[in-house]
């Protein structure tokens, strides 16, 4: 019999009664469950946070089917993480602008959204911007 995978959120209870997402003592618990995704990439307006063993960019056919993958980001390029051939993480809309880039980090909009991806695991476990 599989195992299914299944993502455990860790929620501790406020003063006032409320709920919260405690993602360290999960991590204090059980280590950390993103520690061997080298990929990570979060939407700036609500933080929504995605991890990925592999990544690419998406070059479209007019049509709107896939037309060819790549390895660097640019304009019109859609970013998948976990490309398989019948599934994927996430993917984004294509690019409209690429704000900043350097070797292991890439911050860029789309036509209605705008991310973060950095790649590496230095990056993820030093980041706050969550």
């Amino acid at each position: 019999m599989s195992k299914i995978k299944q993502d455990k959120i860790y929620l501790t209870q406020t003063e006032d009664g409320n709920l919260k997402m405690d993602d360290e003592l999960g991590k204090m618990l059980f280590g950390d469950p993103y520690a061997n995704y080298p990929y990570k990439l979060v939407r700036e307006r609500d933080g929504l946070t995605k991890y990925g063993k592999q990544m690419g960019w998406i070059e479209w056919k007019s049509d709107g089917t896939f037309g060819k993958l790549h390895d660097k980001p640019a304009v019109n390029l859609s970013c998948i993480l976990d490309p398989h051939r019948m599934s994927f993480t996430w993917l984004t809309t294509s690019i409209t602008e690429i704000l900043e880039q350097r070797e292991d980090y890439v911050k860029f909009k789309t036509s209605n959204s705008t991310y973060e991806l950095w790649q590496g695991q230095q990056e993820n476990k030093n980041d706050n911007k969550q």
